[in-house]
């Protein structure tokens, strides 16, 4: 699995990158391109969408292998236009980044620069007491950010499957996921073994698990429940999503189905509170997007490059 980043791949591998217009998403598009692939890269707005695509034309010497679709992955027909954009356009799909995200959470960023917090401390979740007051999580911006980053990638996957399993080589699909999304940071550990209990894992008790979480910030309740308290809308999306990822790697077990953090990187998604580059964090992703059919890798949470425990 280690020589993905040196192999030149066919130019009909077809991948959509989510959330792609900046940021991590935009510097994976860019690996992408640089190994050979056709990229579809996908952003809400189209405007931002555009430019991006432009700028890499641009700087590519007038690369013709990326194309732009507009994608809202909180609607499920905007998926479902991209899914016909593909299928007319391709044929087919080889490989699915899921990107895009939303941290959920209303930030006071000045105090929080000012406050200039180590960002091992961000990591290890000593900060979590720092810059509780600084980070508001509002009933409206969990519902936002787990629509977004865990229903919309399933909506994403959802529409995309079909074009997925046209792959004559097993498609890959990329789920970007969360240091956060680690089970031994919810302190309840009911909930823990009930998200990490595989054999008895089904998408509707996901589903009934964020019920509970949002019930739980309603009615004021994440710390006495045991959720988590640092990004707590955020860390459960991510949980989630890699619960999620799991289910579909045994659902389609042609498929190469992984989770990745792409590690603690410099975003608009943390306030650039993050110390890598994105060319740097989109190395994990890459890697996995480029996986063939003699990888037989699926399942697996990957922190940055290596395979790590859920």
């Amino acid at each position: 699995m280690g020589d993905e980043m040196n192999r030149h791949h066919d130019p009909e591998i077809v991948a959509v990158v989510t959330g792609a217009n900046k940021g991590i998403g935009l510097e994976i598009v860019k690996q992408l391109l640089q190994n050979g692939l056709t990229v579809v890269l996908t952003a809400r707005d189209i405007e931002r969408g555009t430019a991006a695509v432009e700028s890499v034309r641009h700087h590519s010497g007038g690369l013709n292998r990326i194309v732009f679709h507009q994608l809202d992955v909180c609607d499920p027909a905007s998926a479902a236009s991209l899914a016909e954009f593909i299928l007319s356009r391709f044929g087919k799909l080889d490989v699915l980044v899921n990107n895009a995200g939303a941290s959920g959470l209303i930030c006071d960023e000045k105090t929080l620069k000012a406050m200039n917090i180590d960002p091992k401390d961000w990591l290890s979740g000593k900060a979590t007491k720092d810059v509780q007051y600084l980070l508001m999580q509002t009933y409206e911006g969990a519902k936002v950010c787990l629509d977004t980053n865990y229903y919309g990638s399933k909506r994403v996957v959802e529409a995309l499957l079909p074009l997925l399993q046209l792959s004559p080589s097993g498609a890959n699909v990329v789920n970007v996921t969360s240091l956060r999304s680690e089970l031994k940071r919810i302190p309840n550990k009911v909930i823990r073994d009930e998200i990490g209990d595989l054999s008895n894992l089904t998408e509707e008790k996901i589903d009934k698990l964020l019920d509970k979480f949002m019930e739980a910030i309603k009615n004021g309740k994440l710390e006495s429940e045991g959720w988590p308290l640092m990004l707590p809308a955020y860390s459960m999306s991510k949980v989630t999503l890699n619960a999620y990822t799991r289910l579909l790697s045994i659902q389609y077990p042609k498929m190469r189905v992984n989770c990745v953090h792409p590690g603690y990187v410099d975003t608009d998604l943390n306030w650039h509170t993050g110390l890598l580059t994105a060319e740097e964090g989109a190395k994990g992703p890459v890697m996995l997007a480029l996986l063939t059919e003699n990888d037989s890798v699926t399942g697996h949470y990957f922190d940055q490059i290596n395979i790590a425990e859920f």
